[in-house]
């Protein structure tokens, strides 16, 4: 493989694998870096019953193993591992990897983001069993549950009241005495008869075998510790987009995301672009990526075609 390409793809979740079979579809000769996580978030996802196209679930490795093998289908080159360094202040654009640099016309930024977790071994253990970051995509399998969701925000808040379309309790679990979302959302929380909130709280750890059974929580005031039983445990912390090779070169927002320079996926960046998670903090959505991703290729290959 030359080190000279048109595209290249940072990236392997579903924005960037759309993005690949775009691109390569149209002649670009895309080469993805896959990245350590090769998959992104889906890659710990059990059942997705969300992504259309599947009559039955399908599970997220099974997903991107049928959009890896179909972007390979029209010759993407895959790249295994991180890229280590990205230089987008010149043309072409540098991305380096274990196996030397690679020089770009055109980049797409497609690393997504990762959820922010409270640390702990167990929590880790029974990711996809139990414990989730995404009620959206997870409350479904807890029709009639018990489950708790830990955070003090809009999104905390956001999750709970469409988890309650489910579950049939939903405790919210804050390490502070009062809640950090928006007054109409904490109202619409507490009004909820479904929702219950645990003030002063901590969960020091997930229980369970293969399964989520129980918490350990922690009263931060008193240091009592107790334990409850939980169907299901939903972080609502935040996320954490991965721009970190990209800071200084790109214009990010406050909190990390790519900012997108208008309606496009074109970046501050002329001849980036950006797709899925690394830039969308609003819908995190597999659908939605895989969306941007095809968006991204487009622009791209619009982009240039005009510098031709």
């Amino acid at each position: 493989m030359s080190n000279a390409h048109k595209v290249v793809i940072l990236g392997s979740g579903p924005a960037g694998l759309t993005a690949a079979i775009y691109t390569a579809r149209a002649d670009l000769g895309p080469v993805v870096i896959e990245g350590a996580d090769a998959g992104g978030q889906l890659m710990i996802t059990s059942d997705v019953e969300n992504y259309p196209g599947f009559e039955e679930a399908i599970t997220g490795p099974a997903l991107m193993d049928v959009m890896k093998k179909q972007a390979a289908r029209f010759d993407t080159k895959f790249v295994a591992g991180d890229a280590t360094a990205v230089d987008v202040t010149k043309r072409p654009f540098a991305v380096e990897t274990g196996d030397g640099t690679l020089e770009a016309q055109a980049l797409i930024i497609a690393t997504g983001a990762q959820a922010k977790w409270l640390g702990l071994d167990n929590e880790q253990r029974l990711r996809g069993r139990g414990v989730s970051a995404c009620a959206t995509c997870d409350a479904f399998f807890f029709r009639g549950k018990v489950v708790y969701v830990v955070g003090g925000g809009d999104s905390a808040i956001e999750e709970s009241t469409f988890l309650t379309k489910f579950a049939s309790k939903v405790y919210i679990v804050h390490r502070r005495d009062e809640l950090r979302a928006s007054k109409y959302m904490q109202q619409r929380a507490l009004d909820n008869p479904k929702i219950e909130v645990l003030w002063s709280t901590v969960v020091t750890d997930v229980l369970g075998d293969d399964q989520v059974a129980g918490l350990r929580l922690k009263d931060v005031k008193t240091g009592e510790e107790r334990e409850v039983k939980a169907d299901g445990l939903f972080l609502a912390v935040g996320h954490k987009p991965n721009t970190g090779l990209l800071k200084e070169q790109i214009e990010l927002d406050e909190v990390g995301y790519i900012k997108l320079a208008g309606p496009g996926t074109a970046t501050s960046v002329e001849g980036v672009f950006a797709a899925g998670d690394v830039a969308d903090h609003t819908y995190r959505q597999a659908i939605t990526a895989a969306g941007m991703g095809c968006q991204a290729a487009l622009d791209a290959e619009r982009w240039l075609t005009a510098q031709e």
